[in-house]
């Protein structure tokens, strides 16, 4: 629906004057209600038309290839090895 938004507006003034000019608060009610949806149409519009038209258009999917990369393991600094007694047979404490 391509309603001009001029058009919208204009019936939003007749239905507000009609509002305040109402004694019945049943009819108050019913040009307010009658305002609302005029309102929701041009918000509905203006968000079609972004939607329509996006500004910064996304661009198409391109699948990535994930190649593996490997790295070197991190070498630390190992204190200097204790000097043992004669009866020890490696560095493992469970060397005997």
């Amino acid at each position: 629906m391509n309603i001009p938004i001029d058009k919208l507006l204009k019936k939003i003034e007749e239905e507000l004057t009609l509002a305040k000019n109402s004694t019945k608060q049943e009819n108050l009610r019913e040009k307010v209600y009658s305002i609302k949806i005029l309102c929701e149409l041009i918000l509905d519009e203006k968000q079609r038309q972004t939607e329509a038209a996006p500004l910064n258009p996304v661009p198409a999917y391109q699948p990535v290839t994930v190649q593996p990369s490997f790295q070197q393991p991190v070498t630390l600094n190992q204190p200097k090895k204790l000097e043992m007694e004669d009866e020890a047979n490696g560095d493992s404490l469970f060397d005997f």
